[in-house]
């Protein structure tokens, strides 16, 4: 079996006063994932999740308003024999109405009751048990 290829990315885990989590899905595939994106080369993972949640979702964080979670791995959603690293950022406050933009076809608040949304393998694996593990309130 061939090496799994990485992709390195820079994501976000936002919750509602109700405790749903924002997911995004991208124009032409199934899984809803957290928002964020590709970092690019030489760009710090903070700053790459500040520009894509704005192209994106059309939301304005700032720096003092994310912590991070840490780094996290799984298998890829979207692209076949690559694996997503995301570098895993919780954003308690942003300013601006969450709209999808760029490549987004659909932005959902989740809930565990859902259970007719595909959750990306990282979301799945990591994200909610993290979230239910550090009690984040995902309801």
């Amino acid at each position: 079996m061939p090496e799994l290829k990485k992709i390195h990315v820079s994501a976000a885990v936002i919750t509602d006063a109700e405790g749903r989590m924002l997911l995004v899905r991208k124009r032409n595939t199934d899984f809803f994932m957290q928002p964020g994106g590709k970092i690019e080369p030489g760009e710090a993972p903070e700053v790459a999740l500040i520009r894509e949640l704005y192209e994106e979702l059309q939301i304005e964080v700032q720096p003092e308003n994310m912590v991070s979670l840490g780094q996290y791995t799984d298998i890829a959603a979207n692209e076949p024999d690559h694996i997503i690293v995301a570098d895993m950022f919780r954003v308690n406050q942003f300013s601006g109405d969450v709209l999808s933009a760029a490549e987004i076809e659909d932005v959902v608040w989740f809930s565990q009751t859902d259970n007719n949304i595909m959750l990306a393998p990282l979301t799945l694996n990591k994200i909610i048990p993290l979230l239910n593990k550090a009690d984040m309130e995902l309801a």
